[in-house]
């Protein structure tokens, strides 16, 4: 079963690094954060092993050297092993030095019964049978869909980790490579200081434009920007739709005229600048009269194309030649790489984005019971914080927060999480646990960082009784105390599989009596300041979950 067209160049476990020479440790988390299990290395050529792990069951790994070689061959992830509950994924690597290589984990496909035997599904696929049935009551289940979508997910980081290394060979090749004279190497090097992702494009632009009219002999500058793609809002970047014109000085042109000297000048894509003085323009087919001398260089970025720079109308009314050229061509490799970084970020906060769901739905998929509730928990924890006058910056880590709160929900057994009685003192340890085992599952993906303490203690009580560090009053972050009303309200105003969902007049005398002792006052207060809001939230959200309409 193919999984993808993609070859996932990532690095491997640090027992291994010395024989594979790792790609470092952002792809190496990804990759043991969106499966939760380490991978065995084998040789794409020879199929030998080259790094085992303990988290997999024991097996003879030459069954799999002819299928690892074949992986390797075909360059894409595949099923190499479906036994009915076994499946085992290959994923074909390279290292540093292009060396192939094949990664190999296997996962439990459904939860196993008490008295299953799994003898001969492990011996099919090779794994000794002895442990095996202990290491797969240990396993997390997975769906063969699930493995696809995250292997996806894992493709695009790496895609992205690859473009940003090109990219920064470029910059660096860029800067050995300025122009001599002190206006250009300043002039570029007051740009580089502004390359910095909380400064658009357009915004870079502008001031490029602006110091090129100090340095350039030219009356008029100007700079095209192409639409990256279709409306894109759900990012801090979002990608430009429409085509952007930015001028600087007197430049005889609008966007529709730039688009057709591009399409005069270009018909396909230039490496080199394009300079036309007189001999050209006074030409009889020479269709822009207002311009007698240009320079054309496009913004790239690989084969990327983000826009289009121009010098027009020498002041002089001289000629432009190889000095304007290099100087252009240098600000518009400085602004292709800027947009591309821009584009990188933009396609970063997707894939996050992706990973979130991901998670949440695994979490869903956990105890269907409470399938929305993550989402509710997260909207209504914002509406709270809003109210409470906090910054941008923590709302939106409030909402991650709010998703993933739950996801420690995964190492909980089936039959306490679903269990309609009351629990016993056992169980209840047992489902504590959940915020450390969630706190475990994020504590490497720096992008969450700030979620952490948030699925750490949102569980704590305002009175120093909760768990599960027993924090009290203002030692709970705030983050963690609003999440701890949010999850509080949803979970007692909705159906479980034990109870059905309180009324609202006993869900505001919980949390009126609660305040001050199980949670932050100052919280309650601003819930009962939104709740009306909240409550509407709350209904859509279950309307959507169910395929209805909201009353």
């Amino acid at each position: 079963m193919n999984l993808s067209d993609e070859r996932i160049p990532v690095g491997v476990d640090e027992s291994t690094a010395s024989d594979l020479n790792a790609l470092g440790n952002e792809i190496k988390i990804l990759l043991e954060q969106a499966y939760g299990v380490q991978f065995a290395i084998l040789d794409g050529s020879s199929g030998e092993v080259l790094g085992n792990t303990s988290g997999q069951p024991p097996r003879d790994w030459g069954m799999l050297a002819m299928l690892c070689r074949e992986v390797s061959g075909r360059g894409r992830p595949e099923f190499i092993g479906d036994e009915d509950p076994l499946l085992t994924l290959a994923l074909p690597l390279q290292d540093a030095t292009g060396a192939e290589t094949v990664a190999i984990a296997t996962f439990l496909t459904r939860p196993l019964a008490e008295d299953e035997n799994i003898d001969l599904s492990a011996k099919l696929l090779g794994i000794e049978p002895t442990g095996a049935l202990a290491w797969a009551h240990r396993q997390t289940p997975w769906t063969a869909e699930s493995l696809k979508r995250i292997s996806a997910l894992v493709l695009d980081g790496a895609r992205t980790r690859e473009r940003v290394q090109k990219l920064q060979e470029e910059t660096n090749s860029l800067s050995n490579n300025l122009a001599s004279t002190y206006e250009e190497i300043s002039l570029l090097y007051r740009l580089t200081q502004n390359l910095k992702l909380s400064k658009s494009d357009e915004d870079l632009g502008r001031i490029a434009l602006e110091w090129m009219q100090e340095v350039v002999p030219a009356s008029g500058l100007a700079i095209q920007l192409a639409p990256v793609a279709e409306g894109d809002q759900s990012t801090t970047h979002a990608a430009r739709s429409e085509t952007v014109l930015l001028t600087s000085g007197d430049c005889p042109i609008n966007a529709m005229q730039f688009s057709a000297l591009i399409s005069h000048l270009c018909p396909g894509l230039p490496k080199q600048p394009i300079v036309v003085n007189r001999p050209i323009t006074e030409q009889a087919d020479w269709p822009h009269r207002q311009m007698r001398q240009l320079v054309l260089v496009p913004l790239l970025e690989g084969e990327n194309v983000f826009g289009w720079l121009t010098a027009i109308n020498h002041v002089e009314d001289g000629e432009f030649g190889t000095v304007e050229a290099s100087l252009l061509s240098s600000v518009a490799a400085i602004l292709g790489i800027h947009s591309g970084n821009i584009e990188l970020y933009r396609q970063q906060s997707q894939l996050l984005k992706g990973v979130v769901q991901a998670l949440t739905s695994a979490i869903d998929a956990k105890d269907p019971y409470t399938c929305g509730h993550s989402d509710r928990v997260a909207r209504v924890a914002v509406r709270m914080a809003e109210e409470l006058g906090c910054d941008t910056k923590t709302i939106d880590t409030l909402y991650l927060a709010g998703l993933l709160h739950g996801i420690g929900k995964i190492g909980i057994k089936d039959g306490v999480l679903r269990k309609a009685g009351k629990l016993s003192d056992d169980e209840y340890e047992h489902i504590k646990q959940h915020v450390e085992i969630g706190h475990r599952i994020l504590h490497d993906l720096s992008k969450l960082e700030g979620v952490l303490p948030v699925v750490l203690h949102h569980h704590e009580s305002w009175d120093g009784n909760g768990y599960p560090s027993k924090l009290g009053s203002e030692r709970i972050p705030l983050a963690a105390r609003i999440m701890a009303v949010a999850d509080a309200f949803d979970a007692m105003s909705s159906d479980r599989p034990y109870r059905k969902g309180m009324p609202d007049a006993r869900v505001d005398e919980i949390l009126h009596a609660g305040a001050g002792q199980q949670w932050d006052p100052d919280v309650v207060a601003a819930f009962f300041r939104a709740s009306d809001e909240i409550r509407r939230i709350c209904r859509e959200e279950s309307a959507t979950q169910k395929g209805t309409r909201p009353e």
